[in-house]
């Protein structure tokens, strides 16, 4: 088994979109544990907590619906990362055996006698549970592996081997997803970059990341509207995406948007000051107020 790829803190932040305040405030509700680094399965679990957040689930009814999944499927080690658990209205739900159950009570949301509702929460779940995490285990082994091998400048042939092999575990393995289409973006192979970022906003419409690296194809190919528009996608989900601020000024400002590109190199500046690209952004911000009135712009 290949070394597990740890994230720092930053970041961890950065992949999940969310601030230091509220990883904090996580933190403090029990959320998630406090720690220096992260592993992949704690990257999925924050932001399987953010959609919920996002869908103004408190924290208290989210620490009550993981406790009473944990207690009614006993192999289930970490609902939040080996289950499909979302926000349906006020309530919390989650998928068993493909069919949904309100998470605190354990009621299955259709008509199902006592005996039927007995046999779902017993072994068949628990089988189907067992093994679609060592599906997934074995996805994210073959992922870390992909990881491994790129950090250490592995032949390419052997990473695309080792996320393809990630996908055919879990299909909706966004990550293998993305860095499969990233090593073809790399490669200039523009459609095959493309499917694979496509394929993993299927997976998971709210990767930020896709949408980020979908936009610097359309950016590179030339099409400057659905550049901007994945860039939009990826700042609605993620607002502190330093990295998308900064293309987006670098697009606005090449098509005669001053405006909107001095709020984005302001957004970019306030995220990441210290980053050798920050001497960039200031350059062009400067060229920007010296070019055009700005009244009240943003020191």
């Amino acid at each position: 088994m290949a070394p597990k790829e740890v994230y720092s803190r930053k970041q961890a932040r950065r992949l999940a979109g969310i601030k230091e305040s509220q990883l904090k405030s996580w933190e403090k509700q029990k959320l998630i544990e406090s720690r220096l680094e992260y592993g992949f399965p704690d990257l999925v679990k924050l932001r399987a907590i953010l959609k919920l957040r996002r869908n103004r689930r408190p924290a208290s009814q989210i620490q009550r619906a993981v406790a009473a999944i944990a207690q009614k499927l006993r192999d289930v080690e970490d609902p939040l990362t080996e289950l499909k658990i979302y926000a349906d209205g006020r309530r919390i739900r989650v998928d068993v055996e493909g069919k949904a159950m309100e998470a605190e009570s354990g009621q299955l949301l259709l008509d199902f006698s006592e005996a039927e509702l007995s046999r779902l929460l017993e072994f068949p779940v628990k089988d189907k549970v067992a093994a679609d995490r060592d599906r997934r285990m074995s996805a994210e082994r073959w992922f870390q592996r992909g990881l491994d091998l790129e950090r250490t400048g592995g032949p390419v042939e052997q990473v695309i081997e080792a996320y393809e092999k990630a996908i055919e575990f879990d299909s909706n393995s966004a990550g293998a997803l993305v860095n499969l289409g990233t090593i073809y973006f790399n490669g200039r192979r523009w459609p095959e970059a493309e499917r694979f970022y496509r394929r993993a906003l299927e997976a998971d419409p709210e990767y930020s990341l896709a949408h980020f690296d979908l936009a610097n194809l359309y950016d590179e190919c030339g099409d400057r509207g659905r550049a901007v528009e994945h860039y939009q996608a990826a700042l609605r989900l993620s607002p502190n995406y330093a990295d998308a601020h900064y293309n987006l000024a670098l697009l606005y400002q090449g098509s005669n948007q001053p405006l909107k590109a001095v709020r984005h190199w302001t957004a970019y500046l306030k995220l990441d000051p210290g980053s050798q690209w920050a001497a960039i952004a200031r350059r062009e911000l400067s060229k920007l107020r010296t070019a055009t009135v700005v009244q009240g712009g943003p020191s």
